[in-house]
Protein backbone atom coordinates (compact mmCIF):
# COMPACT_ATOMS: atom_id res chain seq x y z
CA UNK A 1 0.00 0.00 0.00
CA UNK A 2 2.93 2.32 0.72
CA UNK A 3 4.19 1.75 -2.83
CA UNK A 4 0.78 2.71 -4.19
CA UNK A 5 0.82 5.83 -2.04
CA UNK A 6 4.28 6.77 -3.29
CA UNK A 7 3.13 6.18 -6.86
CA UNK A 8 0.15 8.45 -6.30
CA UNK A 9 2.37 11.18 -4.84
CA UNK A 10 4.78 10.98 -7.78
CA UNK A 11 1.90 11.12 -10.25
CA UNK A 12 0.43 14.13 -8.44
CA UNK A 13 3.77 15.98 -8.49
CA UNK A 14 4.24 15.21 -12.18
CA UNK A 15 7.44 13.21 -11.66
CA UNK A 16 6.00 10.34 -13.69
CA UNK A 17 2.98 10.20 -15.98
CA UNK A 18 1.20 8.18 -18.62
CA UNK A 19 0.11 9.87 -21.83
CA UNK A 20 -3.64 9.25 -21.65
CA UNK A 21 -4.58 12.28 -23.74
CA UNK A 22 -1.89 11.70 -26.37
CA UNK A 23 -3.25 8.20 -27.02
CA UNK A 24 -6.89 9.27 -27.00
CA UNK A 25 -7.57 7.87 -30.48
CA UNK A 26 -6.85 4.40 -29.12
CA UNK A 27 -9.30 4.88 -26.24
CA UNK A 28 -11.91 6.32 -28.61
CA UNK A 29 -11.57 3.25 -30.82
CA UNK A 30 -11.90 0.86 -27.88
CA UNK A 31 -14.96 2.71 -26.56
CA UNK A 32 -16.62 2.77 -29.96
CA UNK A 33 -16.05 -0.98 -30.33
CA UNK A 34 -17.52 -1.70 -26.89
CA UNK A 35 -20.48 0.60 -27.54
CA UNK A 36 -21.23 -1.03 -30.92
CA UNK A 37 -21.14 -4.45 -29.24
CA UNK A 38 -23.58 -3.23 -26.59
CA UNK A 39 -25.93 -1.77 -29.19
CA UNK A 40 -25.84 -5.01 -31.21
CA UNK A 41 -26.66 -6.94 -28.05
CA UNK A 42 -29.66 -4.70 -27.45
CA UNK A 43 -30.80 -5.02 -31.07
CA UNK A 44 -30.35 -8.79 -31.39
CA UNK A 45 -31.14 -10.16 -27.93
CA UNK A 46 -33.10 -7.31 -26.41
CA UNK A 47 -33.68 -6.77 -22.71
CA UNK A 48 -35.21 -9.44 -20.55
CA UNK A 49 -37.90 -7.26 -19.03
CA UNK A 50 -39.22 -8.35 -15.66
CA UNK A 51 -42.79 -9.10 -14.83
CA UNK A 52 -43.25 -5.60 -13.45
CA UNK A 53 -42.87 -4.26 -17.00
CA UNK A 54 -44.74 -6.98 -18.90
CA UNK A 55 -47.51 -7.86 -16.49
CA UNK A 56 -48.27 -11.38 -15.29
CA UNK A 57 -48.47 -13.42 -12.11
CA UNK A 58 -46.10 -14.23 -9.26
CA UNK A 59 -46.61 -17.46 -7.29
CA UNK A 60 -44.86 -18.01 -3.96
CA UNK A 61 -44.68 -21.41 -2.31
CA UNK A 62 -44.46 -22.12 1.44
CA UNK A 63 -41.06 -22.35 3.07
CA UNK A 64 -38.69 -25.34 2.89
CA UNK A 65 -39.78 -26.73 -0.45
CA UNK A 66 -38.10 -29.96 -1.49
CA UNK A 67 -38.76 -29.34 -5.19
CA UNK A 68 -35.74 -28.10 -7.11
CA UNK A 69 -35.70 -24.85 -9.08
CA UNK A 70 -35.30 -26.70 -12.37
CA UNK A 71 -38.26 -28.98 -11.66
CA UNK A 72 -40.49 -26.10 -10.56
CA UNK A 73 -39.54 -24.22 -13.72
CA UNK A 74 -40.55 -27.23 -15.81
CA UNK A 75 -43.91 -27.45 -14.02
CA UNK A 76 -44.57 -23.73 -14.53
CA UNK A 77 -43.66 -23.85 -18.24
CA UNK A 78 -45.99 -26.80 -18.85
CA UNK A 79 -48.85 -25.24 -16.89
CA UNK A 80 -48.67 -21.80 -18.48
CA UNK A 81 -47.21 -22.34 -21.94
CA UNK A 82 -44.92 -19.36 -21.21
CA UNK A 83 -41.31 -19.09 -20.17
CA UNK A 84 -41.28 -19.00 -16.37
CA UNK A 85 -38.60 -17.60 -14.07
CA UNK A 86 -38.10 -19.48 -10.80
CA UNK A 87 -35.98 -18.23 -7.90
CA UNK A 88 -35.23 -19.85 -4.57
CA UNK A 89 -35.62 -17.38 -1.73
CA UNK A 90 -33.61 -17.26 1.47
CA UNK A 91 -36.28 -19.02 3.56
CA UNK A 92 -36.40 -21.99 1.17
CA UNK A 93 -39.59 -21.01 -0.66
CA UNK A 94 -39.85 -20.71 -4.43
CA UNK A 95 -40.84 -17.57 -6.32
CA UNK A 96 -42.36 -18.39 -9.72
CA UNK A 97 -42.85 -15.56 -12.21
CA UNK A 98 -44.90 -16.00 -15.36
CA UNK A 99 -45.27 -13.00 -17.63
CA UNK A 100 -48.08 -12.22 -20.07
CA UNK A 101 -51.03 -13.94 -18.38
CA UNK A 102 -54.35 -12.55 -17.16
CA UNK A 103 -56.55 -13.29 -14.15
CA UNK A 104 -58.39 -16.28 -15.70
CA UNK A 105 -55.14 -17.95 -16.72
CA UNK A 106 -53.64 -17.24 -13.32
CA UNK A 107 -56.35 -19.19 -11.49
CA UNK A 108 -55.93 -22.21 -13.78
CA UNK A 109 -52.13 -22.16 -13.55
CA UNK A 110 -52.32 -21.89 -9.77
CA UNK A 111 -54.41 -25.08 -9.58
CA UNK A 112 -52.04 -27.02 -11.85
CA UNK A 113 -48.93 -25.79 -10.06
CA UNK A 114 -50.36 -26.71 -6.67
CA UNK A 115 -51.13 -30.21 -7.97
CA UNK A 116 -47.64 -30.69 -9.45
CA UNK A 117 -45.94 -29.37 -6.32
CA UNK A 118 -48.13 -31.43 -3.99
CA UNK A 119 -49.50 -28.34 -2.28
CA UNK A 120 -52.85 -27.12 -1.08
CA UNK A 121 -53.89 -24.40 -3.60
CA UNK A 122 -54.67 -22.10 -0.67
CA UNK A 123 -51.02 -22.26 0.44
CA UNK A 124 -49.73 -21.14 -2.96
CA UNK A 125 -49.79 -17.35 -2.86
CA UNK A 126 -50.58 -15.64 -6.16
CA UNK A 127 -50.14 -11.97 -7.02
CA UNK A 128 -51.15 -10.36 -10.29
CA UNK A 129 -49.09 -7.52 -11.74
CA UNK A 130 -50.59 -5.32 -14.45
CA UNK A 131 -48.39 -4.12 -17.32
CA UNK A 132 -49.63 -0.56 -16.82
CA UNK A 133 -47.81 -0.38 -13.46
CA UNK A 134 -44.53 -1.40 -15.05
CA UNK A 135 -45.12 1.04 -17.88
CA UNK A 136 -45.57 3.84 -15.36
CA UNK A 137 -42.29 2.88 -13.69
CA UNK A 138 -40.48 2.89 -17.03
CA UNK A 139 -41.92 6.27 -18.01
CA UNK A 140 -40.98 7.79 -14.65
CA UNK A 141 -37.47 6.38 -14.99
CA UNK A 142 -37.04 7.93 -18.44
CA UNK A 143 -38.37 11.24 -17.17
CA UNK A 144 -36.00 11.15 -14.22
CA UNK A 145 -33.08 10.29 -16.49
CA UNK A 146 -33.87 13.16 -18.86
CA UNK A 147 -34.22 15.66 -16.01
CA UNK A 148 -30.97 14.41 -14.49
CA UNK A 149 -29.10 14.85 -17.79
CA UNK A 150 -30.40 18.38 -18.27
CA UNK A 151 -29.49 19.41 -14.73
CA UNK A 152 -26.01 17.90 -15.07
CA UNK A 153 -25.32 19.78 -18.29
CA UNK A 154 -26.56 23.07 -16.81
CA UNK A 155 -24.53 22.65 -13.62
CA UNK A 156 -21.29 21.69 -15.36
CA UNK A 157 -21.70 24.49 -17.89
CA UNK A 158 -22.02 27.00 -15.04
CA UNK A 159 -19.43 25.51 -12.69
CA UNK A 160 -16.88 24.74 -15.41
CA UNK A 161 -17.69 25.38 -19.07
CA UNK A 162 -19.91 24.03 -21.83
CA UNK A 163 -17.17 21.84 -23.32
CA UNK A 164 -16.82 19.97 -20.05
CA UNK A 165 -20.60 19.64 -19.85
CA UNK A 166 -20.70 18.06 -23.32
CA UNK A 167 -17.82 15.70 -22.48
CA UNK A 168 -19.52 14.60 -19.25
CA UNK A 169 -22.80 14.01 -21.10
CA UNK A 170 -21.04 11.86 -23.70
CA UNK A 171 -19.39 9.85 -20.91
CA UNK A 172 -22.76 9.31 -19.19
CA UNK A 173 -24.41 8.10 -22.39
CA UNK A 174 -21.41 5.83 -22.92
CA UNK A 175 -21.84 4.31 -19.43
CA UNK A 176 -25.61 3.81 -19.78
CA UNK A 177 -25.25 2.17 -23.19
CA UNK A 178 -22.59 -0.25 -22.01
CA UNK A 179 -24.55 -1.19 -18.88
CA UNK A 180 -27.80 -1.87 -20.73
CA UNK A 181 -25.91 -3.73 -23.45
CA UNK A 182 -24.31 -6.03 -20.86
CA UNK A 183 -27.79 -6.73 -19.47
CA UNK A 184 -28.94 -7.73 -22.94
CA UNK A 185 -25.90 -9.96 -23.56
CA UNK A 186 -26.01 -11.64 -20.12
CA UNK A 187 -29.80 -11.99 -20.12
CA UNK A 188 -30.36 -10.81 -16.55
CA UNK A 189 -33.90 -9.71 -15.79
CA UNK A 190 -34.61 -5.99 -15.81
CA UNK A 191 -36.62 -5.02 -12.74
CA UNK A 192 -37.33 -1.76 -10.90
CA UNK A 193 -34.18 -2.55 -8.91
CA UNK A 194 -32.22 -2.43 -12.16
CA UNK A 195 -33.63 1.01 -12.92
CA UNK A 196 -32.64 2.21 -9.45
CA UNK A 197 -29.14 0.83 -9.89
CA UNK A 198 -28.83 2.44 -13.31
CA UNK A 199 -29.80 5.85 -11.96
CA UNK A 200 -27.42 5.40 -9.03
CA UNK A 201 -24.34 4.75 -11.16
CA UNK A 202 -24.77 8.08 -12.93
CA UNK A 203 -23.74 9.87 -9.76
CA UNK A 204 -20.66 7.67 -9.36
CA UNK A 205 -19.73 8.20 -12.99
CA UNK A 206 -19.93 11.97 -12.59
CA UNK A 207 -17.93 11.93 -9.35
CA UNK A 208 -14.63 10.86 -10.96
CA UNK A 209 -15.23 13.10 -13.96
CA UNK A 210 -15.86 16.20 -11.84
CA UNK A 211 -12.73 15.51 -9.75
CA UNK A 212 -10.56 15.55 -12.89
CA UNK A 213 -12.39 18.58 -14.30
CA UNK A 214 -11.85 20.52 -11.08
CA UNK A 215 -8.12 19.82 -11.17
CA UNK A 216 -8.01 20.75 -14.86
CA UNK A 217 -9.85 24.02 -14.26
CA UNK A 218 -7.45 24.97 -11.48
CA UNK A 219 -4.32 24.18 -13.49
CA UNK A 220 -5.43 25.96 -16.68
CA UNK A 221 -5.88 29.39 -15.12
CA UNK A 222 -3.87 31.91 -17.17
CA UNK A 223 -2.69 29.09 -19.40
CA UNK A 224 -2.08 31.44 -22.35
CA UNK A 225 0.47 33.45 -20.34
CA UNK A 226 3.02 30.65 -20.40
CA UNK A 227 4.74 28.68 -23.17
CA UNK A 228 5.70 25.52 -21.35
CA UNK A 229 2.52 23.41 -21.52
CA UNK A 230 -0.30 22.95 -24.02
CA UNK A 231 -3.87 22.38 -22.87
CA UNK A 232 -3.53 18.66 -23.65
CA UNK A 233 -0.38 18.48 -21.52
CA UNK A 234 -2.17 19.96 -18.52
CA UNK A 235 -5.22 17.74 -19.10
CA UNK A 236 -2.93 14.74 -19.04
CA UNK A 237 -1.32 15.97 -15.82
CA UNK A 238 -4.77 16.35 -14.26
CA UNK A 239 -5.65 12.74 -15.09
CA UNK A 240 -2.37 11.44 -13.69
CA UNK A 241 -2.67 13.62 -10.60
CA UNK A 242 -6.07 12.15 -9.68
CA UNK A 243 -5.53 8.65 -11.10
CA UNK A 244 -4.75 6.79 -7.88
CA UNK A 245 -7.57 8.58 -6.07
CA UNK A 246 -10.04 7.51 -8.76
CA UNK A 247 -8.77 3.93 -8.64
CA UNK A 248 -9.02 3.79 -4.84
CA UNK A 249 -12.58 5.15 -4.70
CA UNK A 250 -13.72 2.86 -7.51
CA UNK A 251 -12.21 -0.27 -5.94
CA UNK A 252 -13.72 0.55 -2.54
CA UNK A 253 -17.14 1.03 -4.17
CA UNK A 254 -16.82 -2.13 -6.28
CA UNK A 255 -15.93 -4.48 -3.42
CA UNK A 256 -19.34 -4.55 -1.67
CA UNK A 257 -21.16 -4.57 -5.01
CA UNK A 258 -19.02 -7.53 -6.13
CA UNK A 259 -19.98 -9.27 -2.90
CA UNK A 260 -23.67 -8.80 -3.73
CA UNK A 261 -23.24 -9.96 -7.31
CA UNK A 262 -20.84 -12.90 -7.06
CA UNK A 263 -21.41 -14.15 -3.51
CA UNK A 264 -25.01 -13.18 -2.84
CA UNK A 265 -26.35 -13.75 -6.34
CA UNK A 266 -23.93 -16.49 -7.40
CA UNK A 267 -22.91 -18.74 -4.50
CA UNK A 268 -25.83 -18.11 -2.16
CA UNK A 269 -28.41 -18.15 -4.94
CA UNK A 270 -30.11 -14.89 -4.01
CA UNK A 271 -31.13 -14.13 -7.58
CA UNK A 272 -33.10 -11.06 -6.58
CA UNK A 273 -29.77 -9.31 -5.90
CA UNK A 274 -28.56 -9.73 -9.47
CA UNK A 275 -30.85 -7.11 -10.97
CA UNK A 276 -29.41 -4.20 -8.99
CA UNK A 277 -25.88 -5.49 -8.30
CA UNK A 278 -25.01 -6.10 -11.98
CA UNK A 279 -26.04 -2.59 -12.99
CA UNK A 280 -24.00 -1.11 -10.13
CA UNK A 281 -20.93 -3.25 -10.85
CA UNK A 282 -20.83 -2.58 -14.60
CA UNK A 283 -21.78 1.06 -14.18
CA UNK A 284 -19.10 1.79 -11.58
CA UNK A 285 -16.39 0.21 -13.72
CA UNK A 286 -17.60 1.96 -16.88
CA UNK A 287 -17.83 5.29 -15.03
CA UNK A 288 -14.23 5.08 -13.83
CA UNK A 289 -13.10 4.17 -17.34
CA UNK A 290 -15.03 6.95 -19.07
CA UNK A 291 -13.82 9.69 -16.72
CA UNK A 292 -10.19 8.85 -17.54
CA UNK A 293 -10.30 7.70 -21.14
CA UNK A 294 -13.31 9.54 -22.58
CA UNK A 295 -14.37 12.70 -20.75
CA UNK A 296 -11.03 14.46 -20.19
CA UNK A 297 -9.46 13.60 -23.57
CA UNK A 298 -12.67 14.83 -25.23
CA UNK A 299 -12.42 18.14 -23.36
CA UNK A 300 -8.83 18.49 -24.56
CA UNK A 301 -9.96 17.82 -28.13
CA UNK A 302 -12.64 20.50 -27.94
CA UNK A 303 -10.38 23.06 -26.26
CA UNK A 304 -7.54 22.56 -28.73
CA UNK A 305 -9.89 23.76 -31.49
CA UNK A 306 -10.04 27.25 -29.98
CA UNK A 307 -7.88 29.89 -31.75
CA UNK A 308 -6.20 30.89 -28.49
CA UNK A 309 -5.28 27.26 -27.74
CA UNK A 310 -4.06 26.71 -31.29
CA UNK A 311 -1.78 29.76 -30.95
CA UNK A 312 -0.55 28.50 -27.58
CA UNK A 313 0.23 25.09 -29.03
CA UNK A 314 2.27 26.69 -31.83
CA UNK A 315 4.26 28.77 -29.33
CA UNK A 316 4.91 25.79 -27.08
CA UNK A 317 6.00 23.58 -29.97
CA UNK A 318 8.22 26.34 -31.37
CA UNK A 319 9.90 26.82 -28.00
CA UNK A 320 10.42 23.09 -27.61
CA UNK A 321 11.92 22.90 -31.11
CA UNK A 322 14.27 25.77 -30.30
CA UNK A 323 15.27 24.17 -27.01
CA UNK A 324 15.86 20.88 -28.80
CA UNK A 325 18.08 22.56 -31.39
CA UNK A 326 20.12 24.28 -28.69
CA UNK A 327 20.48 21.04 -26.80
CA UNK A 328 21.67 19.25 -29.93
CA UNK A 329 24.24 21.98 -30.60
CA UNK A 330 25.49 21.70 -27.02
CA UNK A 331 25.79 17.95 -27.39
CA UNK A 332 27.82 18.36 -30.61
CA UNK A 333 30.26 20.74 -28.91
CA UNK A 334 30.46 18.51 -25.89
CA UNK A 335 31.21 15.52 -28.10
CA UNK A 336 34.11 17.40 -29.72
CA UNK A 337 35.66 18.25 -26.37
CA UNK A 338 35.38 14.67 -25.20
CA UNK A 339 37.18 13.39 -28.29
CA UNK A 340 40.21 15.62 -27.66
CA UNK A 341 39.40 17.98 -30.49
CA UNK A 342 39.69 21.74 -30.05
CA UNK A 343 36.48 23.50 -29.16
CA UNK A 344 37.32 26.32 -31.57
CA UNK A 345 37.65 25.19 -35.15
CA UNK A 346 40.10 26.88 -37.58
CA UNK A 347 43.73 28.10 -37.60
CA UNK A 348 44.87 30.18 -34.73
CA UNK A 349 47.64 32.63 -35.86
CA UNK A 350 49.91 34.09 -33.26
CA UNK A 351 51.82 37.31 -34.14
CA UNK A 352 55.61 36.97 -34.05
CA UNK A 353 57.60 39.92 -32.70
CA UNK A 354 60.22 41.12 -35.17
CA UNK A 355 62.74 42.01 -32.50
CA UNK A 356 62.28 38.78 -30.67
CA UNK A 357 65.63 37.40 -29.53
CA UNK A 358 67.62 40.60 -30.08
CA UNK A 359 70.04 41.53 -27.39
CA UNK A 360 70.55 37.95 -26.40
CA UNK A 361 73.60 35.85 -27.04
CA UNK A 362 71.55 32.90 -28.12
CA UNK A 363 69.37 35.03 -30.31
CA UNK A 364 72.05 37.01 -32.19
CA UNK A 365 71.43 37.15 -35.87
CA UNK A 366 74.24 36.75 -38.32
Amino acid sequence: MSKLGNLGARLHRGEISYDFVGKRKIWYGVSILITITAILGLAVRGLNMGIEFQGGAVFTTPTKMSTSVAKAEEYANDASGHQAVVQKLGNGSLRIQIAGIDTGQSDRIKQELAKDLNLDPEKLAADLVGPSWGEQIANKAWEGLAIFMVLVVIYLAIAFEWRMAIAALVALIHDITITTGIYALVGFEVTPGTVIGLLTILGYSLYDTVVVFDSLKEQTKDITKQTRWTYSDIANRSINGTLVRSINTTVVALLPVAGLLFIGGGFLGAGTLNDISLSLFVGLAAGAYSSIFIATPLVADLKEREPAMKALTKRVLAKRAQAGAEENATEVRGTGDDAGEPAVVGPRNQPVARGRGRGRASGKRR
